[in-house]
């Protein structure tokens, strides 16, 4: 089992180092991908995945980035706007073929899954985003190592008992301050490349503080979910890991907040 989530987890950094740094469509088509991908993990849970409310649901996706790919932002909510439309119409003309809360989960998996992760190609797209895109992965994957390690040694004080037993104060915090840190050292080391971040080691290390705490947010709503429909992963396409939920949960939460810190800070902290 190691093994094989090892073996997996460097092809997944491989994928990243190479779709990340090429930006651009690849990247774009890439993250549409693993967004279909996500909301199809989570529309099974509600039985939707194959239904009329996935169906609509995957096209506003794809539609969806292409409006971002194109920098065309104005049509987003007219977009949204539409879809829920149509999931209404799916609701009212096949009635009773499906109950409110599929009908909530068609439109919260949208949002979820694409509108979020497409945080990611924003980031990559923006001043110096070849730089910092890398703070979602080194936010989001170093907070989890971090707080692992910590929480091992010395962790005492559960975090959240009922929902994540294994996680305790001590490795959340711990977890942060090791963002920091390699925020801190990340932004160090490219400091003369940045234009749009001045002070990049302190910049890296807030933005990295900010993003470790939210990531553990969104490591916990994930399960959360699982927890109430009782699964263990949200499928299987990755060995060892899971599925795509279950690897990208919390980098869904810190995209956008990596995105819209990094944009506060190019335009308030120079």
């Amino acid at each position: 089992m190691f093994i094989t989530r090892l073996i997996s987890g460097i092809i997944l950094v491989i994928l990243s180092l190479i779709t990340v740094s090429l930006g651009g469509p690849v990247l774009a088509v890439t993250l549409l991908f693993i967004s279909l991908v996500g909301m199809y993990e989570l529309y099974h849970i509600f039985k939707i995945e194959r239904s009329p409310l996935g169906i609509v649901a995957y096209i506003t996706a794809m539609l969806y980035y292409v409006i971002i790919y194109m920098g065309l932002p104005e049509y987003i909510v007219p977009l949204l706007v539409v879809f829920f439309l149509a999931i209404m119409l799916v609701y009212v003309f096949s009635f009773p073929d499906f109950v409110s809360e599929q009908i909530m989960c068609s439109f919260f998996g949208l949002f979820y899954v694409a509108v979020l992760m497409s945080y990611l190609y924003q980031t990559r797209s923006m001043a110096d985003g070849i730089y910092v895109v890398w703070l979602i992965f080194l936010s989001s994957w170093g907070c989890d190592t971090c707080a692992y390690c910590v929480g091992m040694l010395i962790g005492k004080h559960k975090m959240a008992p009922k929902l994540s037993p294994k996680k305790s104060v001590e490795g959340g915090v711990g977890g942060i301050v090791g963002a920091a840190l390699l925020g801190a050292i990340y932004g160090a080391i490219f400091q003369s490349s940045m234009t749009a971040l001045n002070h990049a080691a302190l910049q890296c290390a807030i933005i990295c503080a900010v993003s470790g705490a939210i990531s553990q947010v969104g490591d916990l709503a994930a399960s959360a979910i699982k927890r109430n429909h009782n699964i263990k992963d949200y499928g299987k396409l990755i060995p060892g890991h899971g599925g795509i939920l279950d690897r990208f949960d919390s980098i869904l939460f810190t995209a956008p907040i990596i995105f819209y810190l990094a944009d506060w800070m190019a335009n308030h902290m120079n």
